[in-house]
């Protein structure tokens, strides 16, 4: 057999070799910082690329009244969700679930496109899946590639009562307001986030911190099981909330507003913690669970009577009557009486070209201070405030907190309306305005409006003698102290007593508010509010006091006509109610 000559030069082949060896030493080393040197961070971006890592939402707090009773709780449902990734035929498998749900199509690709944030990520398609839903549902599972099931807690009322403005409600976040909550770590879209009410304002308590569930994927996205060596970490349920209600009280109170439109508010003064709450009408507060059809919200919303709206916080009302007490302060402060002091009343008065009425149409005849506010007397006050100037009386009015917000724990609270000289330049600019309009401010009418939660700082105040607390519903809370008012020790003493015989007078306006409680002295001032939409609003503002223990209540029925009529009996109900039983019991601090 023929050999030719190896005819490569020796140069050539060190050559060749060298760059080999280079090459192999390169790949070598690169090897060795991969695999070893940088160990950790590779395994770490492995681990990334392999394990995902699913949020698992945290059970909100509960919201219980001051003895512990739940007022708001949670309860599983279910959810359907569907991976993009693992969908294939999108609408056949929504045609599917919409035969087992009853639920057009197009409702659930809208669904699924708001909550979309991924191909690999769940999707939310329908939320509160019957047991015969998801039945259907697991027949068809081999036909619905990529659509599983969960639970999620919804929120539940188990008590008999509404509470509606108060506990307020949770809503989902979709891809639409996740975009408006800017950049956080703490919610993603599908959470529930508190919007109205306590759901709202103690949202950072009753949230909870959210756990992980750590599954391993391949290189397409897909699960293919739980990860073996990292722990999921357990969600951590987020904190009770003990508020200040008196689940009973508020029962009594819902039921006796339940025929009326109005507000029922009793407040403890020595504390500022809130004991009943109403706003009537209210609504059920599951209406935003989702159970809610379409026309029910519809009638909600487009109600005549808005009980969407919060009343306590956010309803503005000339307070009528219940104000006198402002201008008896004022004059008494102000040296501007004597007690003895008599007006007549002949049922009118004429100021200038005006003409002003007093509610009793033959007049009171002559009466002093303390018989115009026993008998809630008009002209009496017409006559006797123009010894006040307004600057006198706005400032008064603001120091009992008129005008601005009372800080209550409750969000979107309207701070009232009370016009100083400036407010009342520019809005009669044209036409100017006179004392007139002082007779009719004085007597809670004209441009001042206050909300029903500023009248119960305002009775607060004369009840503990100018130092009360700012009202709040957290049971936990510290009480907060508002302005004080130092007035001399007789003014305070005379408007007690003023307050005690409209009650207790056989000529008082508010007779009908005392449950006769041996041992309870009930003080209060009744009122009937002119409303240019309709009849008179009716009034009641007053305070009970067994001992050291004390409460206060704040009752308006929108044209209900008379204060002593319709709004005393029903802060009787409320007395009747705290002050009948144990009052250890009732109203001690727990």
């Amino acid at each position: 057999m023929l050999k030719s000559k190896n005819l490569v030069p020796r140069s050539r082949l060190l050559a060749a070799n060298s760059v080999i060896i280079f090459v192999f030493t390169i790949l070598l080393f690169r090897f060795f910082h991969i695999q070893i040197y940088g160990y950790n961070k590779y395994k770490i971006r492995a681990d990334i690329n392999r394990i995902r890592a699913i949020p698992t939402a945290a059970p909100r707090g509960m919201i219980l009244d001051r003895y512990g009773q739940i007022l708001v709780d949670n309860y599983p449902t279910y959810i359907l969700t569907g991976l993009p990734n693992e969908m294939g035929n999108e609408n056949w498998s929504f045609s599917v679930i919409s035969n087992c749900t009853a639920i057009d199509t197009a409702i659930l690709i809208d669904n699924f496109d708001r909550y979309f944030r991924g191909r690999f990520i769940p999707s939310r398609i329908i939320k509160d899946l019957t047991f015969d839903q998801l039945s259907c549902i697991e027949e068809h599972k081999h036909e619905l590639a990529g659509i599983n099931y969960i639970q999620f807690s919804e929120r539940s009322f188990p008590s008999d009562v509404n509470m509606s403005h108060v506990l307020g409600y949770v809503k989902e976040i979709d891809r639409s307001l996740m975009s408006n909550m800017g950049d956080t770590e703490e919610y993603d879209v599908g959470d529930l986030i508190g919007w109205q009410g306590l759901e709202k304002q103690y949202e950072n308590r009753l949230r909870g911190e959210k756990g992980l569930s750590f599954l391993q994927v391949d290189a397409f996205g897909r699960e293919v099981g739980k990860v073996k060596d990292i722990n999921d970490i357990k969600p951590i349920p987020g904190q009770d909330v003990f508020t200040t209600i008196d689940l009973g009280l508020q029962k009594t109170l819902e039921k006796a507003m339940s025929r009326y439109i109005g507000i029922a508010l009793v407040t403890d003064p020595v504390t500022g913690r809130i004991l009943a709450f109403v706003s009537s009408p209210d609504f059920s507060p599951d209406i935003f669970t989702g159970n809610t059809t379409l026309r029910e919200w519809r009638d909600i919303v487009n109600d005549p009577t808005k009980p969407l709206l919060n009343r306590i916080t956010n309803g503005l009302y000339p307070p009528g009557s219940t104000f006198k007490m402002i201008t008896a302060i004022a004059l008494l402060e102000g040296l501007m009486i004597e007690q003895d002091e008599e007006f007549e009343c002949a049922g009118i008065y004429q100021f200038g070209d005006r003409v002003f009425k007093c509610w009793k149409v033959s007049g009171h005849g002559k009466v002093n201070l303390d018989q115009a506010i026993t008998q809630s007397c008009n002209i009496f006050f017409y006559q006797a405030v123009q010894r006040v100037s307004l600057n006198r009386f706005i400032n008064l009015c603001q120091n009992f907190g008129f005008g601005s917000k009372t800080g209550i724990d409750l969000p979107n609270e309207l701070a009232g309306l009370v016009p100083t000289r400036d407010y009342m330049n520019r809005r009669y600019t044209s036409r100017g305005w006179s004392r007139g309009h002082l007779l009719n401010i004085a007597l809670g009418q004209g441009e001042l409006l206050a909300t029903p939660i500023q009248l119960a700082v305002y009775i607060n105040k004369i009840a503990t003698k100018g130092n009360t607390f700012i009202p709040h519903f957290l049971l936990s809370k510290v009480p907060e102290s508002t302005n004080s008012i130092n007035l001399n020790k007789e003014t305070w003493v005379n408007i007690e007593n003023y307050l005690f015989n409209a009650v207790n007078h056989k000529y008082g306006t508010g007779l009908a508010a005392d449950p006769k409680i041996n041992g309870l002295k009930v003080y209060g001032k009744t009122g009937t509010a002119q409303n240019p939409h309709g009849d008179d609003h009716a009034w009641f503002v007053g305070y009970a006091k067994d001992g050291n223990q004390m409460a206060s209540t704040i009752i308006l029925v929108e044209n209900g006509g008379g204060g002593g009529k319709i709004a005393a009996p029903i802060a009787r109900i409320a007395f009747k109610h705290l002050f009948n039983k144990n009052i250890e019991d009732r109203l001690a601090v727990k």
